[in-house]
């Protein structure tokens, strides 16, 4: 049920300092309640809290999970807990943003203003609407999974297909998200309308152009715009903090919507008889393909970045980090014998960093940088190759492909983990 806030205001005209604990206490765990709607991992969440509950006089203890918070807030005298829960787990970059600006200025800037002042300003922040409308979500996801068709190997037709299908798909899924249907059938819809649209255009290509039948195999790209980045690499750096709860909470439900995924467009692949073969070679000699790539990496992590309601600015921050540590990854692969997982730590390393350097000079949070670039990385295309092959009982073949998936997956969070232990003073202490 929705907390009415304002409802609970008894203190209208004290400075929150004086306000009771309570009062006080309810404002930490709104704070905390609010990010973790965002889509950030409890180590955030919790560093969050505790900066607040510093400065109203409080000494704070939390236990945060994927869509709910239980905390104890401590005065010299009283204690006084809470229990607050979301509707279901999201991603909101902007809303983020604003949140780290909001307690990172608390102290100096709002410490000092009445319960009914804050609560307004909070009020503000969770109730304000996305940059963009479900439109222009589609759209979004149409240019991200076309660059993620293009980055893992096809060519323009593939491209053509896989941006009508997933403009199709994340319509209807965000309009379903709107009208607040469950998560697993927005997803299980959302996919099917997707790869039955990269069908029905490819299927007129063919009948229209005599386009080669080798070109089905890009249905797989229209499908990944719903790769659970944000719960994924949450996941693995709430763990690396010991945050077992939320860590693993994140994991199951990452892992649900992506087998879902792929159960989904295992069906649709018996039933229009299609396999997930090789991509048709596209022919462009080195220097044209890492040109391409620098471009299709930008594209598809600024789509992402779209999706997950990120300003424009921050958006194509973003991209220009997606195209340097997801070129840097893809090269590696090719010109050297460094071997795919490998190649992912050093883009996620590489993407932490940048972000990091960023996160000075601009303000902007680092996950919201680095998931973005960090998701055009994660291998859609394994895991649905794993699931197919496991699914037509091919188990060799299928073990072969999740493993290299998991392994992939795995280094992309150690990536990141390796960039904040160098670069963020705070993460590497465990108090």
């Amino acid at each position: 049920m929705a907390i009415p806030w304002q409802d609970l205001i008894h203190e209208d005209d004290i400075p929150a300092k004086e306000a009771s604990l309570a009062a006080r206490a309810t404002i930490v765990g709104r704070v905390g309640i609010i990010l973790l709607s965002c889509g950030t991992g409890a180590w955030r969440v919790r560093d969050a809290m505790d900066t607040v509950a510093r400065v109203l006089g409080l000494t704070c203890s939390a236990d945060i999970g994927l869509i709910s918070i239980e905390y104890t807030c401590f005065s010299p005298h009283h204690h006084y807990s809470q229990v607050l829960s979301l509707p279901t787990s999201g991603v909101n970059t902007d809303k983020l943003n604003r949140m780290e600006r909001f307690v990172h200025q608390f102290e100096g800037k709002y410490a000092h203003l009445t319960m009914r002042e804050l609560h307004l300003t909070l009020d503000h922040i969770q109730h304000r609407s996305g940059n963009y409308s479900v439109v222009v979500g589609g759209l979004a996801a149409a240019l991200a999974c076309s660059a993620f068709v293009f980055l893992l190997g096809g060519g323009l037709i593939e491209m053509l297909c896989a941006f009508i299908g997933a403009g199709v798909g994340n319509l209807i899924r965000g309009w379903m998200i709107k009208k607040h249907i469950t998560t697993l059938a927005c997803i299980g819809v959302g996919v099917a309308a997707a790869c039955l649209s990269y069908a029905a255009v490819f299927q007129s290509l063919v009948a229209l152009f005599n386009v080669a039948a080798g070109h089905e195999a890009g249905y797989i790209g229209a499908m990944l715009f719903v790769i659970p980045g944000f719960p994924f690499i949450t996941s693995m750096l709430d763990m690396s903090k010991l945050d077992m709860r939320s860590g693993i909470e994140r994991l199951v439900y990452a892992t649900m919507i992506t087998t879902v995924a792929a159960l989904v467009g295992w069906l649709f692949a018996l039933m229009v008889n299609s396999r997930p073969g090789n991509f048709m070679p596209l022919g462009l000699n080195p220097f044209v393909l890492a040109a391409c790539r620098v471009l299709a990496s930008f594209c598809g992590v600024y789509g992402f970045s779209i999706m997950f309601n990120s300003p424009q600015k921050m958006a194509i921050t973003a991209g220009l980090v997606g195209a340097v540590t997801n070129t840097l990854r893809l090269e590696l692969v090719d010109l050297t014998i460094i071997p795919a997982a490998a190649a992912a730590f050093i883009g996620a390393l590489t993407a932490g960093l940048l972000a990091s350097l960023i996160n000075r000079y601009q303000g902007f949070p680092r996950i919201s940088l680095t998931v973005p670039s960090i998701v055009i990385m994660v291998p859609g295309l394994y895991i649905y190759r794993a699931m197919y092959n496991i699914g037509s009982n091919s188990l060799s073949v299928g073990a072969m492909w999740l493993t290299r998936a998991v392994l992939i997956i795995m280094f992309l969070p150690m990536g990141l983990f390796a960039a904040r232990l160098i670069l963020d003073e705070k993460w590497r202490q465990s108090d």
